[in-house]
């Protein structure tokens, strides 16, 4: 079935004249990061690029989308809830998740919106910091038509070291709405953050052209 689902994303993306980039990860756990993020297509694109490399996609979805008739379907999708409020951290959630699973790629888009933000939000790598495991570098390039996995980094602590290697990454990727790619730096790189994560369903659907 694994080889089945692999083939059908691979043909898809075929069909859409994209190429899928990347191997299968070695390791069994990652924070993947999902760049950039300017329209909904972004997450079908990487969607077909994790199934295409035979891997399953999880993602944060604030907790009332998983209580109706749609939440076991979220579920099985890859969906995993998370709790909005003061009471409860969401990188902590995150990294408790991550501990309590044999095997996890946790997708999370930095910039936390689809539009243009000075910054990234800062939860993915302390996810992953926290969790101990390495962050992938995910992407949909529109300028080239490929989507896929790149390398791996493990936190080192050093965030702007680490963030170095990041922007090198996605310099030359392009979104697929090139005037809303958010600015590759963290607050504690001297600008500010306006939060720690984006959870889908807080922000209001874009219509796709």
């Amino acid at each position: 079935m694994a080889n089945f689902k692999s083939w059908l994303a691979n043909l898809t993306l075929h069909l859409f004249g994209w190429k899928l980039v990347g191997e299968t990860p070695a390791a069994p756990k990652h924070v993947l990061i999902a760049a950039p993020h300017t329209s909904n297509w972004d997450f079908v694109f990487m969607y077909l690029a994790a199934k295409g490399l035979s891997v399953d996609l999880s993602w944060m979805g604030k907790d009332s989308l998983f209580k109706g008739p749609m939440g076991p379907i979220f579920r099985a999708m890859g969906g995993v809830p998370v709790t909005r409020d003061g009471r409860h951290n969401m990188v902590a959630q995150m990294v408790k998740t991550i501990g309590e699973r044999a095997t996890i790629m946790l997708a999370i888009p930095p910039a936390g919106t689809r539009d243009k933000t000075v910054n990234w939000k800062s939860g993915f790598y302390h996810i992953a910091e926290g969790a101990n495991v390495p962050l992938l570098f995910g992407f949909v390039d529109y300028g080239r038509k490929r989507t896929g996995i790149g390398p791996s980094l493990m936190p080192s602590g050093d965030i702007t070291a680490d963030m170095d290697v990041v922007r090198d990454f996605y310099a030359d990727i392009t979104a697929r709405y090139p005037r809303k790619t958010s600015e590759i730096v963290l607050r504690s790189e001297g600008r500010g953050d306006f939060g720690v994560l984006q959870v889908v369903g807080v922000e209001a659907e874009e219509r796709v052209n």
